[in-house]
């Protein structure tokens, strides 16, 4: 079934190709008449944004983390063995 539909789109698409000519363009940096735009404003956020993307997203896993943990040994499904610590 998905070898007949392959064989299908390979068949349209030769189709297209014969028919139409498809002149690549990138409109995102041209303009319709074909100059280039100039490049777009970069905005630093430096050190800060760092810290103010990076901080929460360890805090809110860390404490998702920390539930399920507490969640799976209430219930039993895991629970640390104290065999694997003592390493004398």
């Amino acid at each position: 079934m998905a070898i007949s539909r392959l064989t299908r789109l390979v068949v349209q698409s030769k189709h297209i190709t014969k028919h139409e000519s498809v002149i690549p363009r990138r409109t995102a940096t041209t303009t319709p008449t074909g100059a280039i735009l100039p490049e777009p404003e970069k905005t630093p956020f430096g050190l800060l944004g760092l810290v103010c993307a990076v901080v929460p997203g360890l805090l809110i896993g860390a404490a998702i983390s920390k539930n399920i943990a507490n969640f799976l040994e209430e219930n039993e499904l895991f629970v640390p063995s104290d065999d694997d610590d003592d390493d004398d």
